[in-house]
């Protein structure tokens, strides 16, 4: 990423929020933690000064946000074989496989997404942020397989970005569940948060707490003591479809942290316990940053998921 300077002005005053969330609204390509450690290292100002992450926004305020130069990865290259479903010299398509992580962290420091595709882009690398890395411009959990867009360079994250960030790009997802759900369709419109005592998990919270979650789903397949659903999410919360799916008293299979008890309660009447949360991003689209051209993928089923449906038809 080359290094930059955007200066604009507020136009309304937020008392109620934050500078960081504020700033995450207008760059969404920017992570919120990345818009902090620019914040907190001097490089955005307002009227002239370093601030807080915390500070409110005012009508008025002239903010200055300097994009430096990317800083090289931490993250190394390794040869990880990748299920590259598209690729031009902007962006690739990815089924990613059930079991990788994503982005490395404590305890995931190799043998991830990042890892895999820092070998294969080979330099030509995203740099939203400040630090060199491909552009992951949504993520999937670790156990989640299927479709994931990534970004060559800076100008298609901060394109597919905006469209992630309007509700653009359609997402859908095929999901084992436990149980029978009454309904062949329906929506599901309720706000997600961290849960107040479990800090690893989200949960169903108050709209004053959550942020605005919405899920649609289908079902496509009744099975012996679970469901094969079809679920689009019109938003990108933490865990939504766990936490959609929990909250209607339907959890995934293989989803001990939000549905351990009906889990339990499948395995009892199939003899089948599921290897992971069976969850695949089947189906991504959205417009090709450059020409404005309808880009639609589909990620096959894996091996894990297709053994899961043909043991529980052969019981159904």
């Amino acid at each position: 990423m080359s290094e930059r300077t955007e200066r604009f002005v507020v136009e309304k005053s937020l008392p109620s929020a934050r500078l960081d969330k504020f700033l995450c609204e207008r760059f969404p390509a920017a992570s919120r933690g990345a818009l902090q450690r620019l914040i907190e290292e001097g490089h955005i100002l307002v009227n002239g000064l370093r601030v807080k992450p915390t500070q409110s926004p005012h009508a008025g305020d002239q903010i200055q946000v300097h994009w430096p130069e990317a800083k090289p990865a931490r993250a190394q290259p390794e040869k990880i074989p990748l299920e590259i479903l598209y690729e031009d010299k902007s962006l690739l398509v990815l089924n990613k496989a059930a079991g990788i992580v994503v982005h490395p962290a404590a305890g995931h420091e190799e043998h991830t997404l990042v890892n895999a595709l820092l070998h294969h882009c080979q330099g030509s690398l995203s740099g939203i942020g400040g630090v060199a890395r491909p552009g992951i411009v949504h993520r999937l959990d670790k156990e989640t397989s299927g479709c994931l867009v990534v970004a060559k360079n800076d100008e298609t994250h901060i394109a597919l970005a905006e469209q992630f960030a309007a509700r653009e790009v359609e997402k859908i997802y095929q999901a084992l569940v436990c149980g029978e759900p009454a309904r062949a369709s329906g929506e599901i419109r309720a706000a997600i948060a961290r849960h107040p005592t479990h800090r690893k998990r989200m949960a169903v919270r108050d709209d004053s707490v959550g942020r605005a979650a919405h899920t649609s789903y289908t079902i496509l397949e009744r099975l012996y003591a679970a469901t094969l659903m079809a679920a689009q999410i019109h938003t990108g919360r933490t865990h939504q479809v766990r936490v959609h799916f929990q909250f209607i008293g339907h959890p995934l299979l293989g989803d001990e942290t939000y549905g351990a008890r009906q889990n339990a309660r499948v395995k009892e009447l199939t003899c089948y316990a599921a290897p992971r949360v069976m969850l695949h991003a089947w189906h991504l689209s959205f417009r090709h940053p450059l020409n404005q051209k309808p880009m639609e993928f589909e990620a096959p089923l894996p091996e894990d998921f297709l053994s899961a449906l043909n043991f529980l038809r052969v019981k159904s």
